[in-house]
């Protein structure tokens, strides 16, 4: 049981160090590390803000940044599915 809450510990911090060092998004960090999205969302937002509070202030500013941009790379992401359907 010790193992397991240290895993978490060092996979959530590994976590929050990669997000804020490449300015990631919660799933292009979960494809690096081989985990689901899920996994990331939860030890991002729940398990650092209790384990270390400076690193999760920097994730939260991250995951802020990717909210408020998330409309844009949706869009981005329709315009080039209907440029393909086109050719």
């Amino acid at each position: 049981m010790l193992m397991y809450i240290y895993d978490t510990y060092k996979r959530a911090t590994e976590l929050g160090t990669y997000m804020v060092e490449n300015k990631s998004t919660v799933r292009a960090t979960a494809r690096h590390f081989g985990i689901s999205k899920s996994t990331v969302h939860k030890d991002l937002t729940q398990r650092l803000k209790t384990q270390n509070p400076k690193l999760y202030k920097e994730v939260s500013k991250v995951l802020e940044m990717n909210k408020n941009e998330r409309h844009i790379r949706g869009g981005m992401a329709t315009r080039l599915k209907y440029k393909k359907e086109k050719c």
